[in-house]
């Protein structure tokens, strides 16, 4: 009699257990499930000419789209940089193949950021020194380049800011912040968090 009462106890227990995971599983929101919005590719070359049109032929190969030049909008006689002149390239990924190349990239950096890294309306970006370190076959008519990737996070609902009709704010509480965009890269790359540089 005491072994079935035991048991019974036992039994109540891990309903219990189970009805307090199902409510918590609940309460999670699927409203607040962060994702990656877009992941912007950019190459800055200081000139224009052919080295720029390389580079463009770079990102081309990496996303499979068609990149968009950048136009210089001050004159820096120092660097002679004229105004409007092109010296940079860039393209905008979205989707899964901006997981894709997010994940290319983070491997290169041993998914390890630094917390300055991470701006406080939850976007992040880091740089990798040589693009064929993304798998991509090394040309030596094309030479080697750089790159930075500029990640922006949002949620289900960030729509209504940049719609036409009826535009609003995005609350307060449902932004996205410096903490919650870091710990969703612990959690979803098993990224590392070095320390920052300390502000004077």
């Amino acid at each position: 009699m005491e072994v079935s009462h035991i048991t019974k106890i036992q039994l109540n227990l891990a309903i219990v257990r189970r009805c307090k995971t199902e409510e918590k599983s609940r309460k999670q929101n699927v409203m607040r499930e962060l994702r990656i919005q877009k992941l912007c590719l950019n190459i800055c070359v200081g000139e224009s000419g052919d080295r720029l049109t390389r580079a463009a032929k770079v990102l081309e190969q990496l996303t499979g789209q068609q990149p968009v030049f950048s136009k210089a909008r001050y004159t820096v006689r120092s660097f002679g940089i004229r105004r409007n002149e092109k010296i940079a390239v860039h393209c905008t990924v979205r989707g899964p193949k901006a997981e894709e190349i997010l994940e290319k990239g983070l491997k290169v950096r041993e998914y390890e950021l630094s917390r300055d890294n991470f701006s406080k309306n939850g976007n992040f970006g880091f740089g990798i020194q040589e693009h064929i370190d993304l798998g991509i076959k090394y040309d030596p008519s094309i030479g080697i380049y750089g790159m930075d990737f500029y990640i922006v996070l949002g949620r289900p609902g960030f729509n209504v800011s940049k719609r036409k009709r009826k535009c609003s704010r995005i609350g307060s509480k449902h932004r996205i912040n410096q903490d919650e965009a870091m710990k969703w890269f612990q959690q979803k790359y098993d990224g590392i968090l070095l320390p920052g540089k300390k502000k004077k």
